[in-house]
């Protein structure tokens, strides 16, 4: 049996849907649409903050804006926790992106939009910061992608978080034990909706 004191337990959160005008957010400063009361309360009763929870999220507006309707307090801003950079494809409509046909998820993960990163990148950049929260509860705010490559990690294969769905404003759990590097999967895109 585990001791609490060796487990971060990580609670993801994706923003609020992002007012993206039918284009490719990805690094894209765009805000959240934070107008759903009822999946704001609801989520907001399902994670409730204590005082020794750590409150954290990606620098992006629509994050900031959606930790700002669930809790009145600051998150600790994390640059890694940013979401996949789409390079020549931000901006674009959903409609207009081109077609790379079906890809094995390995090749899918590792494919990189023209002048953008690719999922394995966005991993590698987001792994030091899940893999450095010490024990005790995290919330973090962030986006789908950063949800996938929490659950990629606590896979053991990052290429295998591709394969789950990450709704606006749901919720996804996992933890990872300090002292034998497990990881458990415990709750994955839980929504009021």
């Amino acid at each position: 049996m585990t001791s609490t004191a060796t487990i971060a337990d990580i609670w993801l959160i994706r923003h609020a849907p992002s007012m993206d005008g039918g284009a490719m957010a990805g690094r894209r400063d765009v805000a959240a649409d934070c107008s759903d009361s009822a999946a704001i309360d609801a989520l907001r009763a399902r994670v409730q903050i204590g005082a020794a929870d750590r409150l954290h999220a990606s620098p992006a507006l629509r994050c900031l804006q959606t930790a700002a309707a669930l809790w009145n307090v600051p998150p600790r801003q994390d640059p890694r926790l940013r979401e996949q950079d789409f390079g020549d494809w931000e901006g674009m409509a959903y409609a207009d992106l081109p077609d790379i046909g079906r890809l094995a998820p390995r090749d899918l993960s590792a494919f990189s939009p023209p002048k953008g990163e690719s999922f394995d990148a966005l991993c590698a950049r987001a792994a030091p910061a899940l893999l450095a929260l010490p024990a005790g509860r995290h919330i973090i705010v962030a986006h789908a992608g950063i949800v996938r490559a929490a659950l990629g990690q606590a896979l053991g294969q990052w290429h295998l978080g591709l394969g789950f769905s990450v709704a606006p404003l749901s919720l996804t759990r996992v933890s990872r034990d300090l002292a034998t590097d497990t990881w458990a999967i415990h709750l994955v895109n839980w929504s009021a909706r």
